[in-house]
């Protein structure tokens, strides 16, 4: 259960990563609350994970989660670059999510 917490809290703070965009420096009050309402649930549910998983495994997994996806969702609705260089380097951070997992 505790990878699944910590799947769920990766993709909250993708959530707000990408909403922090959106907030407009904290000016705009949807986005806002939506952002850190996103932060909340992702920390908590970080925190649920971190009952049982290792704080580095634990840690190091939810900011690739976290890092990836904001990535993703950068190119995808922020017209961010998709180098290839950029994009190895994503596959990169994969890798290394999947190996903590694996020895976990």
């Amino acid at each position: 259960m505790s990878w699944i917490y910590l799947f769920f809290a990766g993709l909250f703070e993708i959530g707000w990563a990408i909403g922090l965009k959106y907030t407009d420096g904290f000016s705009k009050l949807v986005p806002t609350v939506l952002t850190v309402a996103s932060m909340i649930v992702s920390l908590g549910m970080l925190g649920l994970a971190l009952k049982e998983l290792p704080v580095g495994t634990a840690y190091a997994v939810w900011t690739g989660i976290g890092t990836v996806g904001t990535a993703l969702l950068g190119i995808w609705l922020l017209g961010e670059p998709a180098t290839v260089v950029r994009l190895a380097c994503i596959g990169l951070i994969v890798c290394g999510i999947v190996g903590l997992k694996l020895v976990a």
